[in-house]
């Protein structure tokens, strides 16, 4: 049996579509003479505006940076939830809504961030540039939690408003809050971290400014505003935030978490969570002490945080959330790792030296950014206290294979 076969490319291809194409329209035009020029005006405009609306979707439009679990959108002009993905843009009149698992962060153009916790229902209710760069930006809570971050404004005259039952909240420019609502009992309350904001009544009866730390719980409609100073949150020591932890078992290996005391704390709570928005949580233990040894964790990426409570229940936001790696120590992989003499300048000490290729570095937590193609890079610490010091530079190379080098040092 003998087989034949030709062989065609594709610009052949792409030559016999427009060839029929190109007959089509002749025809047309033969066929409808007066028709055929709106038929084409027509396809131009509509080319057009999909090109407009592309890049209306690039520069204005609110977008997805983070999603996590079930979250779905219904659009303004539309009745049908959909599953949201990252090429999804948001518009005034959009609503999102997070399940039990899931959770999303949404960013404007301004910066402001918005953090959709699990079980919540929120509505897109602003999002404008105006002609002098100032922007607005707002979201409306029906149920649920919502934590935001304003950054650093173009223009004095920016706004970035949430509100919920029957307030709303102007978060100050480089400002943290979190704001909750419970559709039940019809409170709300918001809690600021860092920065300030205002909070006023719909009807404008009713106005507190908010400051670090505080929180205002808004009653039913009607009701007086509260407004009450809250627990600071731990500050967190081990493990450092982006550090390696390296174990020959990580399934029999314990892992030391500690954390500063919080002056009139009683009790604390640590949350270990494979996902930043602590979606999805790996253990949530109640403490009284400051640290505790912990277990039976899987190789991989985790995120930790720990609240603190008073003797009046009364519970903090959460502490800045720290990240580490578990890792599993490479056998027979070790990676090349060399460190010159280091240098000081005043508390701060240069470390250089030279490691593989597309290997990652941590010092003293921090991650070493400016790595050479060759393998060689320079880090500066930030300001050491007096005293003598311990510089541990732990690294992992593409193969698995790790390295740990430490670099005692006095500070005159």
């Amino acid at each position: 049996m003998e087989v034949y076969w030709k062989t065609v490319t594709y610009r052949t291809v792409v030559f016999y579509l427009l060839l029929i194409l190109a007959v089509v329209m002749a025809g047309l035009y033969l066929i409808y003479p007066d028709s055929y020029s709106g038929i084409v005006a027509r396809i131009s405009r509509a080319v057009g505006a999909g090109a407009n609306s592309g890049a209306a979707l690039t520069s204005r439009q609110a977008r997805f940076v983070n999603l996590d679990g079930k979250v779905q959108v219904k659009k303004v002009n539309s009745v049908q939830w959909v599953n949201a993905d990252y090429r999804t843009g948001l518009d005034k009149g959009d609503l999102i809504q997070t399940s039990s698992d899931g959770a999303a962060r949404i960013t404007f153009a301004d910066g402001t961030t918005y953090t959709v916790q699990s079980d919540t229902l929120v509505t897109v209710e602003e999002n404008s540039v105006g002609r002098n760069s100032e922007t607005r930006v707002g979201m409306h809570i029906t149920s649920g939690a919502v934590d935001l971050a304003t950054g650093t404004w173009a223009s004095p005259q920016s706004k970035a408003e949430v509100s919920f039952s029957n307030a709303v909240a102007s978060v100050k420019e480089n400002s943290r809050a979190a704001v909750r609502s419970d559709p039940k009992t019809k409170v709300a309350e918001i809690t600021v971290s860092a920065g300030g904001a205002e909070l006023s009544t719909d009807d404008g009866r009713q106005h507190v400014d908010i400051g670090r730390w505080q929180r205002v719980t808004v009653p039913p409609k009607g009701g007086t505003f509260v407004k009450t100073n809250m627990l600071a949150p731990p500050n967190l020591i081990e493990p450092l935030n982006l550090q390696p932890v390296i174990v020959p078992d990580p399934k029999r290996a314990s892992v030391h978490f500690e954390w500063k005391p919080v002056p009139g704390a009683v009790s604390y709570e640590l949350r270990i969570s494979t996902t930043s928005m602590f979606s999805r949580i790996v253990q949530d233990r109640k403490l009284t002490q400051t640290s505790v040894e912990l277990g039976k964790l899987d190789p991989g990426d985790y995120f930790w945080d720990v609240l603190a409570t008073d003797a009046q229940k009364r519970v903090s936001a959460p502490s800045d959330t720290f990240k580490f790696t578990l890792a599993t120590q490479g056998k027979g992989q070790e990676m090349m790792l060399e460190i010159g003499n280091p240098e000081l300048h005043g508390n701060v000490v240069e470390i250089s030296g030279r490691t593989e290729p597309g290997a990652a570095l941590i010092i003293n937590g921090e991650a070493v950014a400016d790595i050479r193609p060759d393998g060689s890079f320079k880090y500066f610490t930030s300001p050491l206290a007096r005293g003598s010091q311990t510089i541990v530079i732990t690294g992992q190379n593409r193969r698995g294979g790790t390295a740990i080098k430490r670099v005692e040092i006095v500070i005159p």
